[in-house]
């Protein structure tokens, strides 16, 4: 998908956002985002064993770029091969964080190179989120995004379960903090139609508003995979009335929504939110039933 324009404000233009679905394109793009690093690369990482985003990370430390990275202090299945990425990283001479809050678990998912462009994904750094699950990449250079990030990755590796900072862009969901809020006021105010595709849908509260939602005659569709059937469910997408989409780490689970530091980026340009109402296809209206598991979930 090419990168579109959207407007803010009278006389005033958000630089250019990208929407990519496709795995084949998704490597590339947090590839790019690599890449486009000269003074300082941060990351945001829950799980990563793809080589070719391990060799851009040394490429970019070979260019002098400052790599630092923010790993998650405990993942699933991964507790091994947390330790050895880390000390691969060090052995880069990345400088690394983790996040040792004993409650709330890390499993925000963003890049940012400089000042832009930034990357805010559903997808781990793992050669199965590149190549056979459902799940979606945005990039931008909204620096309003970008400063946001920024600032919240610096806050949580000085302070790992501090509140977010204050002021962050509101194009930005994150969570803990305002995640429920968010998502809610957004279900609330859909006019037409609730897209939804989210393997770990299971919040009452929210499942609730969905059905009463349809009840009042918003169109709402919940689906593991959307059109992309045969890949391995995993990423989360919200497009509220075919007008604003909603794409990251959250899911609508009560983990999700209220012990995680995730994140997840609002976009509402029509040239990018446009293609995805193609994933949901005539979904029908089945918010009041839940949908059937007929391939287990990737790991978050």
């Amino acid at each position: 998908m090419a990168p579109t324009q959207a407007t803010i404000g009278r006389g005033a233009h958000r630089p250019a956002d990208d929407v990519v679905v496709a795995q084949e394109d998704r490597r590339n793009a947090v590839l790019r985002v690599i890449g486009a690093a000269r003074e300082r690369l941060i990351l945001s990482v829950f799980r990563c064993d793809d080589l070719e985003v391990l060799d851009g990370l040394a490429d970019a430390l070979r260019r002098k770029v400052r790599v630092e990275i923010l790993i998650t202090g405990r993942a699933k299945g991964w507790q091994q091969r947390l330790q050895r990425l880390w000390v691969l990283l060090e052995g880069m001479g990345a400088t690394l964080h983790r996040y040792a809050d004993p409650v709330v678990k890390y499993h925000a998912k963003y890049i940012v190179a400089d000042d832009g462009p930034a990357l805010v994904a559903s997808l781990n750094l793992t050669r199965r989120c590149f190549s056979s699950t459902v799940d979606f990449v945005v990039t931008t250079y909204d620096p309003n995004v970008v400063s946001g990030l920024k600032r919240l990755f610096d806050a949580d590796c000085q302070k790992p379960g501090a509140t977010a900072p204050r002021g962050l862009s509101k194009r930005l969901i994150i969570g803990p903090e305002d995640a429920r809020s968010r998502f809610t006021a957004l279900i609330d105010g859909a006019r037409r139609s609730i897209m939804l595709i989210d393997p770990e849908a299971t919040d009452p509260g929210i499942l609730a508003r969905l059905k009463a939602r349809a009840a009042d005659g918003v169109e709402v569709s919940l689906s593991k995979c959307g059109n992309l059937a045969g890949m391995t469910p995993h990423g989360k997408l919200l497009v509220i009335d075919g007008t604003t989409a909603v794409i990251g780490s959250l899911s609508l689970s009560a983990l999700s929504l209220d012990f995680r530091r995730e994140v997840a980026i609002v976009v509402d340009d029509a040239r990018c939110v446009r293609p995805l109402n193609a994933l949901f296809g005539a979904a029908g209206n089945p918010a009041s039933r839940r949908p059937t598991r007929s391939r287990k979930s990737a790991r978050s």
